[in-house]
């Protein structure tokens, strides 16, 4: 018994670094404070971001009441007499976020489960290098492409429509996010272990049923993931909407009306002649402000259905 528990005992447990000798240790402690410090600068940049934000925010605020700047319909910073409500600015963004998602996101699930599902390799690889192109393009290009291209299309259609308008900004955002929702997508699916798929064809499910009932619901937190980095880009996208959507800040619910975004009215005043610390001055660390707190709401409420859809399938 002794000489067999003498055989069988496992050996003790190596230390950190063992066998690493000197130099050895000092390139993994060396590595390990550069990737500490790393993550530690992210941190810190988020943080100073915000701060930032506030602190020039707080003077705006004691000029111009938050009641006034989130329900008043009237946005004029630059004009007198001057009016601060960013209710139309906000109503456009949203405008432009919620018409992009509407056409990006199922069109790039659609892509996203073909591609993975039902393209052959020879397919597969065709297009996935055109969709790499398609997310290089710079977003002013993008621009351009909505006004003489989505634009003219839209007044053909609907004559009388201006040559800014939503909806040739809800177009274009569909297109820029499309290779971001199809590339997420497709890798989370083309991760979905082989084992379930095998094992529903083995119950007898066909094609579609393995596809709709089993993949996908497997990967769905994956999928919600890039539906919610396709909507912030969406909601953050600057030159292209500001060229797409004109600047009109007006409530509206007619995509076929000019409108103005956050993001474009941050530039509207950022490369004006706005003397510094006035309050129009000020207006783009509010805009700011409030632009990252309805990103932050979106990625909260995204982790909290990312939870129930983990507890769900997983």
């Amino acid at each position: 018994m002794s000489s067999v528990a003498k055989t069988t005992a496992l050996p003790p447990a190596l230390p950190d670094h063992a066998g690493l000798g000197r130099w050895g240790r000092i390139r993994e402690s060396l590595i390990h404070w550069i990737l500490f410090t790393c993550g530690v600068l992210s941190v810190l940049t988020t943080v100073g971001i915000v701060l930032v934000l506030i602190i020039e925010s707080i003077p705006f605020f004691a000029h111009v009441s938050l009641w006034e700047f989130l329900t008043s319909t009237n946005w004029a910073p630059t004009v007198r007499p001057q009016h601060f409500g960013a209710l139309p600015l906000i109503n456009g963004t949203a405008l432009v976020a919620i018409g992009s998602g509407i056409l990006a996101l199922p069109i790039g699930l659609g892509t996203a489960v073909y591609l993975s599902e039902y393209a052959t390799p020879w397919t597969r690889a065709i297009i996935k290098p055109m969709l790499e192109i398609l997310a290089g393009i710079p977003s002013v290009v993008y621009g351009y492409f909505a006004i003489i291209f989505f634009s003219p299309i839209i007044r053909w259609v609907f004559p009388g429509t201006k040559v800014f308008n939503a909806a040739s900004a809800c177009l274009v955002v569909s297109v820029m996010v499309l290779p971001m929702v199809i590339s997420l997508s497709e890798d989370v699916l083309r991760g979905v272990p082989r084992a379930l798929r095998d094992a529903a064809y083995a119950l007898g499910a066909n094609k579609f049923d393995v596809t709709t009932r089993v993949v996908v619901p497997a990967a769905m937190s994956g999928i919600m993931a890039s539906f919610l980095l396709a909507i912030s880009r969406a909601i953050g996208e600057t030159m292209a909407v500001t060229l797409a959507a004109g600047a009109n800040p007006r409530m509206t619910l007619n995509p076929l009306e000019s409108i103005q975004t956050m993001t474009a009215a941050i530039v509207q005043i950022a490369s004006g002649d706005t003397p510094a610390n006035s309050p129009e001055y000020r207006t783009i660390f509010a805009v700011g402000l409030a632009l990252f707190v309805m990103t932050l709401g979106i990625n909260i409420a995204a982790q909290w259905i990312l939870a129930r859809t983990r507890q769900k399938y997983e």
